[in-house]
């Protein structure tokens, strides 16, 4: 095998074009993580991006969703199967049946230095949360030389199995470094900080990945996994793997790789990079008449770019226009298509505006005392308006004990009935054409305060034949004093419950930081999603801190404290990060006063969300580990923050 290595490094130096490094030729290794084979490399994307890797090997399958916070930053969350190591259980129906071993776990990785003079450097955690049958540490270099990818490094854990092991330097530090617990605290699922980068020795690794064309990288790696290990791998027949990556296009590879010469295994990765995908909004001019004034102009280039006109003011220094939308993600591309239609409509005189959504205040260029001494120009009139859209959707399920994969076909209709431009009735109604719902039968293992997230699966096997209600409520907002807002809320908030409540927010558009609180009586809808209800009922309120970072670091920051839907008491982070094309990648974490014993497997509550632009339509999609019972709150459609941050500039 060291003959490969040697050929491939003479190879590159006969080429002149320099392409290691790039969305292309980065591709993820069996984990998950942009690497090789099994090995990780110092490779990144660019923020934004996201991938999705399928792994078939042996004895194990793999499904990995990866996200790019920043550029330095890599989280990924996985979900595996082993086929041949059974467990057999009970289905609830006195039925018991045996199936594959399944469990999920996160991976991390940071980018410590990019690369310049010397290698680029990044350190790692896989299955950091999880119950360590892929358990590993990494510190790693690379460095690109015309079409030729090295890297090297340091790795621990399931991946500490070479040969050529050292003693573990950090040991010279502390004690503590040389000893690895070999199980996981409590009920799995917690951060086991006195197992990372720990063990009496760490393994060197290196690799190489070569751009043979543009189509193709070959890939050799010393492969460190410890076999047979935690996953019941054949014991290695050689220190190396090696593999070909062939690039279907810019977002699809297959990958096919020869694993220490034990089994051939299959990778198919999707990958997308919204930045380059995603365009900026493209202005729509109008087609004005002559005789058309310069207010009626702008109204009109505005109404064409999804933003409303409500009021027009005309003052002796400059022109007031309040506004309202809801189509646009982000304030810059709305201040851009207001100069613009300012321009196209042949305006002199500087535009100042007051956006309102809903009729919520959220950003104000101008007072009341300049409305008292301008001029109004144009008011629209208050007209009853009804949207509804019925398209195709799909509802995925993700992880469950079952399979990892359940989903259902379904039509979907949405529609918006607005009495006046602060009250809305608001519906989603579902038809199901094709599900595999049905043998959602394994039962929740633990539902303790109360349940009322566990019985998910009863629901989902309810998607059939019939017309499902998602959602009916009426909504009313409210801005009764500059930065003080309020909604009120009534009706069929969710999927699981009806209810009646309302929540306050006090929003300064020129502070990064927000605060209010919410409070909704609910009850529990029965399974057949229509009008009926279960007997469970409560009261849930939190008090919400919301902050917005504009530092070296973006990011948004959710804080809540109070009782949840079961009734326990608690505190929730709420993490995340947003791009101006829309895209928004987020974890979250609960701590109840229910102990890691009532809770069980998983410990506590926690997951990621994220909103990803796929094949032209964003997809908003929130996965737990588990679906338990502590920590769940309502799925509202909106809170007045997420209406608001619309007309704050993206971090």
């Amino acid at each position: 095998m060291r003959k490969y290595f040697s050929f491939l490094l003479i190879l590159s130096f006969f080429t002149q074009i320099s392409i290691t490094d790039s969305f292309n030729y980065n591709s993820f290794n069996n984990h998950g993580v942009v690497g090789l084979i099994n090995m990780p490399t110092a490779r990144f994307y660019d923020e934004s991006s996201y991938g999705i890797a399928f792994y078939n090997g042996d004895p194990d399958q793999k499904i990995t969703l990866t996200s790019f916070p920043f550029d330095w930053m890599e989280a990924s969350f996985f979900y595996m199967n082993i086929e041949e190591l059974q467990q057999c259980r009970s289905n609830g129906q006195g039925k018991n049946f045996c199936q594959g071993y399944k469990d999920k776990g996160f991976n991390f990785k940071i980018r410590l230095k990019e690369e310049g003079i010397f290698p680029a450097i990044a350190v790692g955690i896989n299955d950091i949360a999880g119950t360590g049958l892929y358990s590993s540490e990494y510190i790693v270099g690379s460095y690109g030389i015309n079409n030729i990818d090295l890297h090297f490094g340091l790795s621990w854990g399931t991946l500490g199995g070479s040969k050529h092991s050292i003693k573990n330097p950090l040991g010279y530090i502390n004690d503590k470094f040389y000893d690895r617990p070999n199980g996981f605290e409590g009920y799995g699922g917690q951060f086991q900080p006195s197992r990372y980068f720990s063990g009496e020795e760490v393994s060197p690794f290196f690799g190489i990945s070569y751009a043979l064309n543009n189509k193709t990288l070959i890939k050799i790696e010393t492969d460190n996994t410890i076999t047979p290990g935690q996953v019941g791998y054949e014991i290695s027949e050689s220190e190396y793997s090696f593999g070909i990556d062939y690039l279907v296009n810019n977002n699809f590879t297959i990958g096919i790789s020869n694993e220490r010469d034990t089994h051939l295994s299959l990778r198919f990765v999707y990958k997308n990079n919204p930045k380059v995908v995603k365009s900026r909004y493209e202005y729509k001019k109008s087609d004005h008449n002559k005789t058309d004034s310069k207010h009626v102009k702008l109204i009109r280039s505005l109404n064409e770019n999804g933003i409303g006109v409500n009021k027009i003011f005309e003052g002796a220094d400059q022109i007031g226009i309040e506004v309202s939308q809801f189509v646009h993600p982000n304030l810059d591309i709305v201040d851009e298509i207001i100069r613009k239609a300012s321009i196209n409509a042949g305006l002199k005189k500087p535009v100042k505006t007051d956006l309102r959504i809903a009729d919520l205040k959220a950003r104000s260029e101008y007072d009341e005392a300049f409305e008292r001494r301008a001029k109004l120009i144009y008011q629209r009139q208050a007209k009853k308006k009804f949207k509804t859209n019925t398209r195709l959707s799909f509802r995925p399920f993700l992880a469950s004990r079952e399979e990892f994969f359940r989903g259902a076909l379904m039509i979907e209709n949405i529609s918006e009935y607005s009495f006046l431009d602060n009250l809305f009735f608001s519906s989603n109604l579902k038809y199901t054409l094709a599900d595999n719902f049905d043998d959602l039968t394994i039962p929740p293992v633990d539902t303790y305060p109360a349940q009322v997230r566990s019985d998910i699966k009863d629901y989902l096997r309810n998607f059939g034949d019939e017309i499902i209600i998602g959602r009916a409520q009426f909504d009313y907002h409210l801005t009764p004093k500059n930065n003080h807002h309020l909604m009120f809320t009534a009706g069929i908030l969710e999927e699981m419950f009806n209810g009646a409540g309302f929540e306050y927010l006090y929003y300064d558009q020129d502070s990064s930081y927000a605060f209010g609180f919410e409070a909704f009586g609910v009850k529990k809808r029965d399974y057949m999603m229509r009008f009926g209800t279960l007997d469970y009922e409560n009261v849930t309120g939190h008090l919400n801190f919301y902050y917005r970072n504009y530092g070296r670091i973006p990011f948004d920051a959710k804080i809540s404290y109070g009782e949840y839907l079961a009734g326990d008491e608690g505190l929730t982070i709420d993490l995340s990060r947003s791009f101006s094309n829309g895209t928004k990648f987020g974890i979250f974490a609960s701590f109840t006063d229910v102990s890691t014993d009532q809770f069980g497997e998983g410990s506590f509550d926690k997951g990621i969300y994220f909103n990803i632009p796929v094949f032209g339509n964003f997809i908003n999609y929130s996965w737990r580990p588990l679906t338990k019972d502590p920590g769940a709150k309502l799925n509202r459609k909106h809170s007045l923050y997420d209406l608001l941050v619309k007309f704050r500039p993206i971090n």
